[in-house]
């Protein structure tokens, strides 16, 4: 069956929601070396991704061979907030992996299907991006600082300009910015080109402000009672 939340998609979400439970629980009780191992599965399986499609596994996205899509910068940046808790890298994971990737899991931009190569390599790359954020943040407690929301959001604009630059020269649709995905996304729920963009934007901007907004409560409350 296919479509969004088929059994197929269904069965992603909830073995990725398991998997996360026991990430965050182990991250809590016993932070070590696995952390590493798990960034760099996380590398292992989006640079496998490349080499599939090199090798022409991949037909359709042999179009686009750059990883420039927002979900694999971020498993990049998952995995040095994993291998160095770096505030910047650890704020960039949460806020891009929460607002963007999990739409990506929510909304796959998948047309293989189980039990193939690319549909568990989408929902390992995908999953372990969100998983990676929850991880470092509610796992490790490496707290969004005072103004993440303004850089991260600044660096996402700054991205999506570069995008649109390469797009503009090669006539590819990395970050779905020329055209909406063949496949149902919730891009679909929004208005043509251009405008889904800016809907799109004014979203991330939404999404960024609720995830920040439990550490702003947090902070006010211990300003009020110091």
């Amino acid at each position: 069956m296919n479509g969004l939340f088929a059994p197929e998609h269904v069965g992603a979400l909830v073995g990725i929601a398991l998997s996360i439970t026991a990430l965050v629980v182990a991250a809590r009780r016993r932070p070590g070396p696995w952390l590493k191992l798990f960034a760099a599965a996380l590398v292992v399986d989006e640079v496998s991704w490349w080499v599939f499609i090199a090798a022409g596994g991949s037909p359709a996205q042999a179009a686009q061979p750059l990883p420039l899509q927002v979900c694999d910068v971020a498993i990049f940046l998952a995995a040095a907030a994993l291998w160095t808790r770096h505030p910047l890298l650890v704020e960039l994971t949460y806020f891009w992996g929460l607002a963007g990737t999990l739409q990506a899991l929510l909304s796959p931009d998948l047309p293989q299907h189980f039990p193939t190569y690319p549909y568990f390599q989408y929902y390992i790359a995908h999953g372990g991006v969100v998983a990676a954020a929850l991880v470092v943040v509610v796992g490790l407690r490496i707290r969004p600082r005072r103004g993440a929301v303004a850089w991260t959001l600044g660096i996402a604009v700054a991205y999506a300009a570069f995008v649109g630059a390469v797009d503009a020269v090669t006539g590819a649709d990395y970050m779905y910015l020329r055209a909406k995905p063949v496949t149902p996304t919730a891009l679909d729920l929004m208005g043509p080109w251009p405008w889904y963009i800016l809907e799109a934007a004014g979203l991330a901007v939404v999404l960024f402000a609720i995830l920040d907004l439990p550490f702003r409560l947090r902070q006010r409350r211990s300003e009020s009672l110091s």
